[in-house]
């Protein structure tokens, strides 16, 4: 099983590298609800000590579907497909998705997803508390002078 590797740490940020997105498939984890092995899935949350979002990046192999539809109670979730194409079905609706597809759906959609494409589909799953996002983009923040150490 491939773990996280932690890059650097300190009061106000955590940064972590998962790998190649082409290596997804060597993460595992056992589900925390009905306790069954889940390959090509790694969370950030806790690596990242993140305390507004949990993000995942999944794999589907080819020609193959997440195993079950689901729901959440709170958080609504954005899918961002990476590579792949396959379909996204939300309650009856279902519908193409590809590479550059992005998907917001609200807590209570039952939600599951198919690959069935030739090639391993990757996409990214970012999880918020609905309705939480107060201020965002440049209503949420300012810029400070800083000298970049990059130079």
């Amino acid at each position: 099983m491939k773990e996280i590797k932690k890059l650097s740490e300190n009061t106000h940020y955590s940064a972590i590298d998962i790998g190649e997105l082409k290596d997804l498939k060597d993460y595992s984890l056992i589900h925390p609800k009905n306790k069954s092995m889940v390959e090509g899935k790694v969370f950030l949350k806790d690596a990242l000590n993140a305390t507004g979002t949990q993000i995942s990046f999944n794999s589907l192999p080819p020609e193959t579907e997440q195993p079950y539809f689901h729901i959440h109670w709170k958080n609504e979730e954005t899918y961002i497909i990476l590579s792949g194409s396959g379909f996204f079905q939300v309650d009856d609706d279902c519908f193409n998705i590809k590479e550059g597809s992005v998907i917001r759906v609200a807590p209570q959609g039952k939600r599951g997803i198919r690959n069935s494409s030739k090639e391993t589909m990757t996409y990214l799953v970012i999880q918020a508390k609905q309705n939480s996002l107060e201020e965002h983009t440049t209503d949420d923040g300012e810029r400070i002078p800083v000298e970049p150490k990059w130079r």
